[in-house]
């Protein structure tokens, strides 16, 4: 029974230790490394809020060239509405949150294709200067979004690494206060931007 009695104060004991020494350090980074990921969440929907930003312009644009494609433009600023209508928690992001705004995303992503498949049937569009400058920066931003979703992905490593390893995840299991952050996965055929390159001639 003493035996006992002793072990589980030497474990309480261990423990404590542990936690007296490395937490205040654990606790520190994991903070700081939290921080970092979600201020680069914040640069992930900035430049998706750029891409949205684009897409009315772009479409009352091309009203008047191509009159004939109405279902199309709008197929797209309905993508659009749903795009915008769903945002996250940046110092809570779940599975099913970062799903869903993929999805939707995705969604616009699809739309913004399929309309823009459909603007080169139009050569006088594709001639206007304004269209022009909106399709470029549209690409632009497409780029920007690919560059911002990987670095949020390189800052959500370190954390995850650092609470998930020996002695902190038994720091941070005692405390109860990180939990790892979701990777912004693309889904399968959706990993690269939508083509936005147009043969405009010179």
């Amino acid at each position: 029974m003493k035996k006992g009695l002793l072990l589980i104060i030497g474990i309480v004991a261990f423990i404590a230790i542990i936690g007296f020494i490395i937490g205040p350090g654990f606790y520190n980074k994991a903070i700081t490394l939290k921080e970092g990921a979600t201020a680069q969440w914040g640069n992930v929907e900035s430049a998706y809020q750029r891409r949205a930003d684009l897409i009315p312009n772009i479409v009352n644009t091309a009203k008047g060239y191509a009159e004939f494609e109405q279902e199309t433009l709008t197929k797209v600023i309905e993508a659009r509405s749903k795009a915008t209508s769903v945002t996250i928690d940046p110092t809570n992001i779940t599975p099913q949150q970062l799903e869903q705004f993929q999805e939707v995303q995705s969604g616009l992503s699809s739309a913004l294709a399929r309309l823009l498949a459909v603007f080169e049937r139009y050569p006088d569009l594709k001639a206007n200067e304004n269209f022009k400058e909106l399709i470029n920066e549209l690409e632009r931003t497409e780029n920007r979004i690919n560059v911002e979703r990987n670095r949020f992905n390189e800052t959500v490593r370190p954390l995850n690494e650092h609470i998930k390893k020996f002695p902190n995840n038994i720091v941070n299991n005692f405390i109860g206060k990180f939990e790892p952050m979701e990777y912004f996965k693309a889904k399968e055929g959706t990993d690269e931007a939508p083509e936005v390159e147009f043969d405009f001639g010179n």
